[in-house]
């Protein structure tokens, strides 16, 4: 019941914060967004109290370890990589082209 309550003001401030932003549009552009987003930081710090979110942290936290174990190429392999892929959509077009001009020619001829 109490993560309910937290996550429903949570919800509540976020959307205060949005109204406000629009309903002061006098004011300057810069302490209107920096109000939304000290109120979309206290938001998140209050749902993040909750139990969903505090697992939503942990896997922030599991992804951020996943990512630090990817192998990232080389720049060697990319270049190597990227001139492949250019050659292959070069042969691939000069095919294609190939294929429907013998097809268009072909039809070109059965209907004249």
């Amino acid at each position: 019941m109490a993560d309910n309550i937290k996550l429903i003001v949570a919800v509540i401030l976020m959307m205060a914060a949005i109204a406000l932003f629009y309903t002061f549009s006098e004011y300057s552009t810069l302490l209107r967004v920096l109000g939304l987003l000290v109120a979309a930081g206290l938001s998140l710090f209050i749902a993040s109290r909750t139990q969903m979110g505090a697992s939503m942290l942990s896997y922030v936290g599991d992804t951020q370890t996943e990512v630090r174990k990817v192998v990232w190429p080389t720049r060697q392999e990319t270049v190597q990589t990227t001139l492949i892929v250019i050659l292959m959509v070069t042969v691939m077009a000069l095919l294609l082209w190939g294929v429907d001009s013998i097809l268009g020619w072909a039809v070109r001829s059965l209907t004249v």
